[in-house]
């Protein structure tokens, strides 16, 4: 995770997630016709999923389905970087997102 951070981002250390958009958000890919469309690649860190899962104190897979979330969200277009605002508004994306599926 470490090299692919640095390698895409730029960013010389480790993360738990990272998302590799298909195309320019909004510009998704799919077959003609298709109702389907490939939004991009989500790479999870499960060494760092299991870590944070203990230091959060829940289980192994509700932090994989938070990592999943944020990723997908991120192919969506949601950026927690860049201002407080976009990051006040994925977070509360995520805990929806996440609330849901319990």
């Amino acid at each position: 995770m470490q090299v692919l951070n640095r390698s895409f981002r730029g960013v010389d250390r480790t993360t738990d997630v990272l998302s590799f958009p298909q195309t320019d958000v909004g510009h998704q890919s799919s077959a003609p016709g298709s109702k389907h469309c490939i939004l991009g690649d989500i790479v999870i860190n499960l060494q760092k999923t299991h870590r944070q899962a203990t230091e959060y104190g829940h289980s192994f897979y509700e932090e994989l389905n938070r990592l999943l979330i944020h990723g997908l969200l991120h192919l969506i277009g949601y950026d927690h970087e860049t201002t407080g605002y976009d990051e006040k508004k994925m977070k509360k994306k995520e805990k929806e997102l996440l609330k849901n599926l319990r």
